[in-house]
């Protein structure tokens, strides 16, 4: 259909998250036909970013700098938001709702996965809690099995450093009905009622 350079491409935007192979070969065909406007920028724009995005050294962010932009922000509260990766970072940080420093974990637990406390970045977390003090760490954890077994390890491991441990509420989301709601999250949301 057009040789294996433009099967590769197409495989290649296949892969990534929330794309197909038809979308794939719709946003190849798009870059192909407007090489100049689309392709050639988009190309130059991720050689860049190749080039000059690194994880921070301090918290696993991804900027152009390490320290991250958001970690060498002294103004910054003394609080750790414990997330799992770098895009729910991304997402506390555009809510603007947060003023504190991220912990980025590099995933959860998970025995299907074959996924154990090693492989996540928790030693490096008892590191800075030793070395930073801060006032409080926040588990932003998904609401699912393996958000809660990592917040439970998670939660053990920070026992000895007596300080406040807390995870975001769950329940109703803002706009969301009760009747399309599923029985954990309607449970989770009357357990953690708080006063009108």
């Amino acid at each position: 259909m057009g040789g294996p350079e433009l099967e590769n491409l197409i495989a290649q935007f296949a892969r990534l998250p929330g794309l197909g192979p038809r979308s794939a070969r719709r946003i190849v065909l798009k870059l192909l036909t407007e090489r100049d406007t689309r392709l050639l920028p988009l190309a130059d724009a991720l050689r860049q970013a190749s080039a000059a995005v690194r994880s921070c050294s301090i918290c696993g962010n991804l900027d152009t700098q390490d320290p991250c932009t958001i970690c060498a922000d002294h103004s910054r509260e003394n609080r750790i938001c414990v997330v799992e990766g770098v895009a729910d970072l991304w997402a506390l940080e555009r809510a603007h709702v947060y003023r504190g420093g991220y912990h980025v974990l590099g995933g959860t637990l998970s025995a299907i996965a074959g996924r154990g406390p090693e492989d996540l970045a928790i030693a490096p977390l008892l590191a800075r809690v030793e070395r930073e003090h801060p006032e409080e760490i926040i588990l932003a954890l998904p609401a699912t099995v393996d958000g809660a077994a990592t917040a439970h390890v998670l939660t053990d491991r920070l026992k000895p450093f007596s300080l406040p441990v807390s995870r975001l509420a769950q329940g109703v989301p803002m706009g969301g009905t009760l009747e399309v709601l599923d029985e954990g999250t309607l449970a989770t949301a009357l357990r953690a009622r708080s006063p009108a």
